[in-house]
C-alpha cells in the first residue's frame, strides 16, 4: 500500500517562500504521477500542479504559474513543491496525491484522477 506524507507547511508572510515535500513509503514512486492540491474550508479542493512519473511533464494551475515549481527525486521517493511569492489567497491545506500513469499531467490535476492521498500540510500566508 502506498502511503504519502506531506511536510514543509507553515506560517509565512506575503511574498515569502516554502518548500513542501511529499514523501512516499510502501512503494516506489517511479510509476506514479503526483499531483498537488489545496483546500480551504468551505471550498472545493483545487488542483495546483502535477508531475509525470519521471518528471518529463509538469502542469500548473493558472493561479500559481511562475510562482510554484514542482520537482521530484525518485531516488528519495519524494516530490517537492517550491512555493514562492506567496499571497494570502494561497492559504490552505496542501495535499499530494498519486496515481499510476504518465498521461495525467497533460492537463491540470483533477481530484478524481488520483487514488492515493496524504493527510495534508497547512500553509498560512499572513502578515
Amino acid at each position: 500500500q502506498l502511503q504519502l506524507v506531506e511536510t514543509g507547511g507553515g506560517l509565512v508572510q506575503p511574498g515569502g517562500s516554502l518548500r513542501l515535500s511529499c514523501t512516499a513509503s510502501g512503494r516506489k514512486l517511479d510509476y506514479y504521477a503526483i499531483g498537488w492540491f489545496r483546500q480551504v474550508p468551505g471550498k472545493e479542493r483545487e488542483g495546483v500542479s502535477c508531475i509525470s512519473p519521471y518528471g518529463g511533464t509538469t502542469n500548473y494551475a493558472d493561479s500559481v504559474k511562475g510562482r510554484f515549481t514542482i520537482s521530484r527525486d525518485n531516488a528519495k521517493n519524494t516530490v517537492y513543491l517550491q512555493v514562492n511569492s506567496l499571497k494570502p489567497e494561497d492559504t490552505g491545506v496542501y495535499y499530494c496525491a498519486a496515481q499510476v500513469g504518465g498521461l495525467l499531467c497533460y492537463r491540470e490535476p483533477e481530484e478524481n484522477d488520483y487514488e492515493y492521498w496524504g493527510q495534508g500540510t497547512q500553509v498560512t500566508v499572513s502578515s
